[in-house]
C-alpha cells in the first residue's frame, strides 16, 4: 500500500446564501488554490472526486473544466453533510491502492438561505426511518427537520448525564473564540455563553439559535499524492493520511431508542475505533481535532464518541477547558462549523485543510503549539461517518 501524503490544500472563505459566487467559481478557486499550494498544474492530476449535495448531476465536471479539460476520470459524490470526506476518503483509496498517484478531491456548495428541507416531494425520503423514530422520542414535528434530530440527542444526554444548555453554549462561545482569528470564516464575531443562552429560542430548554450552524456557500478541495510522486516532483511531504475509517448505520441507529444513536453516535464511535487501531494512534496521543459541530449539541456528544474523554464526562471536559488551547486537545481551531459554516459538500475537505495548516504549522494566529497528530471527524445522517487521521510526516 502507497502512503497518502496531502500535497496541497485550498479552500474559499465561507459566506452566508447571496453573497457567494455561484457555485463553478467557488469550486474552481479552491481546486487552483489546492494546485497553487501543492506547486502542480493541473495536468497532472489523475483523477478527481467532486463532492456536492444541492446539484444536478455532474456539477463536478462543471466546476473542474473551468480548471482544466484533460479527459481524466471525474467521480461526483453525494453523502449529505460527509460528502467532503468521503470524497477525501475515495482519493486516498486511489492514491493507496496505485491506481492513481496524484488525485483531486473537491467538494463545494451553493445553499439557500433558511433550514435544510428536501428537494424531491415525490418519492420516499431516505429520512422517513429517521423521522419515525425521531417522532417516536421526542416527537415536536413542527420543529425543522435536523434541529429537531440534534436538538433531540442533546436533551437525551441532558436527560442521561445532566448536561446543562449552558454547556452547550460554553462550545458555541469557544468556537467563536477560535474563528474570530480565521479569515475563511462566516461568523468571526466573539460572543459568550450568556450571547448564546440569550439569542432567539428555537426550542426552550433545548436549543437557542446560536447552538446551530448556519447555512453557509463556499468550496474546499485538496490534492493527495503517494510518497513516489511527491519525490519524483519535489513536492512537500511533511503531512500523511495515517489512517481513514468510513462507517454507516447498524440496527442500534434504529433499535437503540437512543436519540444521540439515531444522529450517528455509533458510526462516530466505530470509524474512530477502526482509526486508532490501524494506527495504534490513541485519542490521548492526538493534539488537534476538527470534528462535525452542525450544532453545539453535536460537538459535545462527539468528544465521548471519538473518545476524547469518557462517556458522560463531557460536562467536566468542557469546565476544565480541556476541548480549547492549553487543555488536553485543541477542538475546532478554524471555529468549526458552528462559526466558519457549514457548506455541505465543502465542508470535510475545510476540516482537511485546516488540520493539514495546523500541522504545517501554518495555522497563525489559531496555530496548535507542537502539533503533530491531528484527527478529523465527518458525519452526514442518512447515514455515514469518516474518520480520518493524520501525522506530520517523517
Amino acid at each position: 500500500m502507497n502512503k497518502a501524503l496531502v500535497a496541497g490544500v485550498g479552500m474559499t472563505r465561507f459566506v452566508k446564501p447571496g453573497d457567494n459566487e455561484d457555485y463553478p467559481q467557488m469550486g474552481a478557486a479552491a481546486v487552483r488554490d489546492a494546485l497553487a499550494d501543492a506547486g502542480l498544474s493541473y495536468d497532472a492530476v489523475e483523477q478527481a472526486y467532486a463532492g456536492y449535495v444541492y446539484g444536478d448531476s455532474t456539477c463536478g465536471q462543471r466546476v473542474i473544466y473551468d480548471v482544466g479539460m484533460t479527459g481524466i476520470p471525474v467521480i461526483n459524490v453525494n453523502n449529505n453533510c460527509s460528502t467532503g470526506s468521503t470524497a477525501l476518503y475515495l482519493a486516498r483509496q486511489a492514491v493507496e491502492s496505485g491506481a492513481a498517484d496524484c488525485v483531486l478531491a473537491l467538494g463545494f456548495e451553493q445553499m439557500r438561505p433558511g433550514a435544510l428541507t428536501s428537494v424531491f416531494e415525490d418519492r420516499p425520503s431516505p429520512f422517513d426511518p429517521f423521522d419515525a423514530q425521531c417522532d417516536a422520542l421526542v416527537g415536536h414535528g413542527e420543529i425543522p427537520l435536523a434541529l429537531r434530530y440534534f436538538g433531540g440527542a442533546g436533551l437525551h444526554h441532558m436527560e442521561r448525564h445532566g448536561t446543562t444548555l449552558e454547556d452547550f453554549a460554553k462550545v458555541r462561545a469557544k468556537a467563536s473564540r477560535h474563528a474570530k482569528t480565521n479569515p475563511r470564516a462566516l461568523f468571526r464575531n466573539e460572543v459568550t455563553p450568556g450571547d448564546v443562552l440569550q439569542s432567539p429560542v428555537m426550542w426552550p430548554g433545548v436549543m437557542t439559535r446560536l447552538m446551530a450552524c448556519p447555512p453557509t456557500c463556499g468550496g474546499a478541495a485538496a490534492i493527495l499524492v503517494s510518497e513516489a510522486f511527491a519525490r519524483k516532483n519535489g513536492l512537500r511531504a511533511d503531512v500523511a493520511i495515517a489512517g481513514q475509517a468510513m462507517t454507516t448505520d447498524t440496527p442500534s441507529t434504529f433499535d437503540s431508542g437512543d436519540m444521540m444513536r439515531l444522529v450517528g453516535y455509533d458510526m462516530t464511535a466505530a470509524a474512530s475505533a477502526a482509526v486508532y487501531e490501524a494506527t495504534g494512534i490513541g485519542p490521548e496521543d492526538v493534539d488537534v481535532v476538527e470534528l462535525h459541530d452542525c450544532f453545539a449539541h453535536n460537538e459535545l456528544i462527539t468528544y465521548e464518541g471519538l473518545g476524547l474523554c469518557a462517556e458522560g464526562t463531557a460536562q467536566r471536559f468542557i469546565a476544565d477547558g480541556d476541548n480549547t488551547y492549553g487543555g488536553k486537545v485543541v477542538t475546532n481551531p478554524s471555529g468549526g462549523l458552528l462559526s466558519k459554516g457549514h457548506p455541505l459538500g465543502a465542508t470535510g475537505l475545510a476540516q482537511c485543510f485546516e488540520l493539514t495548516n495546523q500541522l504545517r504549522g501554518t495555522a497563525g494566529e489559531r496555530q496548535v503549539e507542537g502539533a503533530r497528530t491531528a484527527l478529523q471527524h465527518n458525519l452526514g445522517l442518512g447515514g455515514a461517518c469518516v474518520v480520518t487521521m493524520y501525522q506530520q510526516a517523517a
